[in-house]
């Protein structure tokens, strides 16, 4: 049976001396290969397994909890988040609606987004990402970091990061479907021209991956709509930051 990866989270209620010695024994009993391990926030630990035998997995969640002072919280195949969490020790936060395709981050969370972006990034086929937050937080550093992360070339379909960027064409390497393809959704759908429009029609239909920097205009701007996109990432200077939309509407913002 060939090898497969876990995730294993547990809360501790109380970090006596010896606890994680005794949860690593009952791995070396069941030999499973610990291949990371880490604290998770404040009281959380979160660990990577590996198995050639599911049967352990049972035989793992019944001996986790009768273990003391703590909950087991998962143990399930990994996702993309639980990877994440054990390697930077902590969650990302989700949206706390059914939507759960959105995720948030803070300014001081970039390190943790582009990793993200980064691992997404590697997926091959069609992939539209939107990414929101306000002026000069980090939006297109960040997607660009990520292309770097990925090994990935990184193409501006649309963009003022320098200076607004309008594309009616691209050369025939650019339009490799491994590329990851920028768009800022205010430039594309209002501030363009039709030729541009013409080519990002033609990218939208590409086995690709696409970052849109504001999506909501995007979407009230074009033919596409939310379920479009599989995921929604929000970046904030702080949690509690409101992202005004209206303000990217003013002609004279700058976005």
């Amino acid at each position: 049976m060939e090898y497969k990866k876990w995730y294993m989270e547990y809360k501790i209620h109380k970090n006596r001396p010896g606890l994680l010695g005794d949860i690593a024994s009952i791995m070396g009993m069941l030999n499973f290969n610990i291949l990371t391990i880490n604290g998770v926030e404040d009281s959380n630990r979160g660990m990577l397994l590996e198995t050639n035998d599911d049967n352990k997995i049972i035989a793992l969640r019944n001996l986790m909890e009768n273990v003391g002072n703590i909950t087991l919280t998962a143990l399930r195949p990994p996702k993309l988040v639980d990877i994440l969490a054990v390697r930077h020790g902590r969650f990302i936060e989700r949206d706390d609606s059914d939507d759960l395709k959105t995720f948030r981050f803070t300014r001081d969370e970039l390190g943790l987004l582009v990793d993200f972006l980064g691992e997404i990034f590697k997926r091959d086929g069609n992939q539209i990402i939107g990414l929101r937050g306000m002026p000069r937080i980090g939006k297109t550093e960040s997607i660009i970091a990520g292309s770097v992360c990925s090994k990935k070339r990184w193409i501006f379909l649309s963009s003022t990061l320098l200076r607004q960027t309008v594309r009616s064409q691209l050369l025939e390497d650019e339009l490799n479907p491994d590329n990851i393809f920028i768009i800022d959704g205010i430039v594309s759908t209002i501030r363009s021209n039709e030729m541009h429009y013409h080519l990002l029609q033609e990218v939208m239909r590409m086995p690709s991956t696409k970052v849109i920097e504001h999506p909501d205009i995007f979407v009230r701007e074009s033919q596409f709509d939310y379920d479009d996109f599989n995921f929604i990432i929000e970046l904030r200077n702080h949690p509690d930051e409101e992202i005004i939309i209206e303000h990217f509407t003013n002609p004279l913002s700058d976005f």
